[in-house]
């Protein structure tokens, strides 16, 4: 493929021609008139290839003026950042063979301007080449140089039904918004968006054009990311932010008015909690009622006797993985008129789908199940556009924007997020009957257990029941220690749905400020660990925790 460059000179630009080893072609009488004219200077020995008189050949190497390499990376940058266009416009050039095929127009008007330009001085030439220029890279890429609507209904559900399939062409091959032939999404490294006029702005401003205007408020990379996940999810809508705990508490922020009224479960993520309890309770003047999470008289009661305006509940939970009956208390919920938000990080999207269920709204840290490989922090909020809507109104505001860095990170984790998922899946409900089975093991907490308060309930609304089983050690803090530290493969750290496998000791991890009769109101105990199983062999992570126990 012939490469653009510029030359060090202005006055000229020349292309060198590659050696002919067959000899089928004559070197051309190429005339030239001094520094004025245009040189073509052969390479490699005396048999070369040349020009044809209808235009180039296709093993020519051209040697672009600067403005010819202006236009092509302004174009360039205009509509898919990095892209390579000149090698887009180059390609039309020398890719031409020499036959009789027919080109097309835009290139046959290239050709046609690029033989003149043999026989014309140099201040014509660069004109001329400009001006094609714009014609063929128009031509390639259209002339609007940001996409008119990003938010298609492209129909995955009528030829893909894997979520998996989903999770790898939903919001790239299937209903990119990109201008790009790149298989993978481009990373778009921008903090703002220009416009070309300022008629442009005006109709972007009154909604008759669509774009970005701040890094803020959208960037194309996420925009893929959104749509890929709406598409696992089932939802119109998807807004992506920083990290889980931004989409939780943005979401609060948004949808919880001053002076009302929150519904929450005992068991969940801790941070969660405190900002129920540190900034909304206090702050806001928001009620707050805590449930446990299969209570539903509690729910009835509390929807009865206050003026709830949300619902707020994980499903499996953290660290006891219990489940929600997540349609039944959705109808219990839309007759007060209060609305149901379900954190379904445990459960990632390939296990459960809470919109169809009957959740307003379902949230997810991404940096777990959904990136996959413990190297990005994000979160994101799916569901019908009227309330993510809001919630992103609210984003704008606080900031907390993706970079897009993260958001490619986290579409190439999710193509193979079905794959892990699975992997996780098989190897927990294993490890979880063996651990239960254990004599060093008091219990198991894990949703595809028969023994597990909601385990008829995970069957019903679950695929799959996740990596993650929490078990007690028979033992108290130390002892539990000793089991952890003996541990060959999984790290000791705060996170859950890599490719690793992690461990922790939530007495330890998450709960050590607080004191040992503090932590047991939550029920965090000091022999509690919570073993998030990554895609590691079976029989490596079976070995690995078999010989730990046996230390204790």
């Amino acid at each position: 493929m012939a490469v653009p460059s510029c030359t060090a000179s202005l006055r000229s630009f020349e292309c060198r021609t590659d050696p002919d080893f067959s000899g089928r072609f004559p070197r051309p009488e190429i005339p030239t008139s001094g520094a004025s004219r245009f040189s073509c200077k052969a390479g490699g020995g005396s048999a070369s290839r040349g020009l044809s008189v209808h235009g180039l050949s296709s093993s020519l190497i051209y040697r672009f003026p600067p403005n010819f390499v202006r236009q092509l990376s302004t174009k360039a940058r205009r509509n898919c950042s990095n892209i390579g266009v000149a090698q887009i416009v180059a390609a039309s050039w020398s890719n031409k063979e020499l036959d009789n095929t027919p080109s097309p127009p835009a290139v046959k008007a290239v050709d046609a301007a690029a033989a003149a330009s043999f026989v014309a001085p140099v201040a014509e030439n660069v004109t001329g080449v400009e001006e094609d220029v714009a014609a063929v890279v128009d031509s390639v890429l259209g002339e609007n140089v940001q996409p008119e609507d990003l938010t298609d209904d492209v129909g995955y559900s009528s030829f893909l039904t894997s979520r998996g399939s989903m999770a790898i062409h939903a919001g790239e091959r299937l209903g990119r918004g990109i201008a790009s032939d790149a298989i993978t999404t481009p990373v778009f490294n921008t903090s703002a968006y220009f416009f070309k006029k300022t008629q442009e702005l005006i109709d972007f401003k009154e909604k008759r054009h669509v774009s970005y205007e701040y890094g803020r408020y959208g960037n194309y990379t996420t925009e893929v990311l959104e749509q890929k996940m709406s598409a696992l999810e089932g939802a119109e809508s998807t807004l992506f932010v920083a990290s889980g705990m931004c989409a939780s508490t943005c979401l609060m922020w948004a949808l919880v008015p001053a002076g009302g009224h929150i519904v929450t479960t005992t068991d969940c993520y801790r941070k969660t909690r405190i900002f129920i309890e540190k900034i909304l309770i206090p702050k806001m003047g928001v009620k707050a009622t805590v449930i446990d999470p299969a209570d539903v008289g509690a729910l009835e009661a509390a929807l009865s006797r206050n003026d709830v305006t949300l619902f707020f509940t994980e499903s499996p939970t953290n660290p006891f993985l219990r489940c929600v009956d997540i349609e039944l208390v959705s109808k219990l919920c839309h007759d007060k008129g209060a609305l149901v938000v379900v954190d379904g990080t445990f459960a990632s999207p390939i296990n459960q789908q809470a919109l169809s269920l009957g959740a307003d709204l379902v949230i997810h840290s991404a940096t777990k199940y959904l990136a996959g490989h413990n190297d990005v922090l994000a979160g994101c909020i799916s569901g019908p556009t009227k309330l993510v809507s809001v919630v992103r109104d609210m984003h704008h505001i606080l900031g907390g924007t993706l970079n897009p860095n993260a958001a490619y990170l986290i579409i190439r984790g999710m193509k193979t997020l079905e794959c892990r998922v699975q992997q996780q899946n098989r190897t927990a409900s294993r490890m979880a009957e063996i651990l239960e089975a254990h004599p060093k093991v008091s219990r198991v907490y894990y949703p595809g257990l028969a023994s597990h308060p909601e385990h008829e309930l995970a069957k019903k609304q679950m695929t799959g029941f996740g990596g993650v089983v929490s078990f007690e050690v028979d033992g108290d803090l130390h002892r539990t220690i000793k089991f952890v530290d003996n541990l060959k493969i999984p790290y000791i750290a705060p996170s859950f749905g890599g490719v690793e496998s992690i461990v922790d000791q939530p007495a330890i991890m998450s709960y050590w400020d607080l004191s040992q009769a503090d932590r047991a109101k939550y029920g965090i105990l000091d022999n509690l660990v919570r073993f998030s199983f990554g895609v590691e062999s079976f029989e490596d992570l079976k070995r690995d925790i078999l010989q730990a126990l046996d230390t204790i």
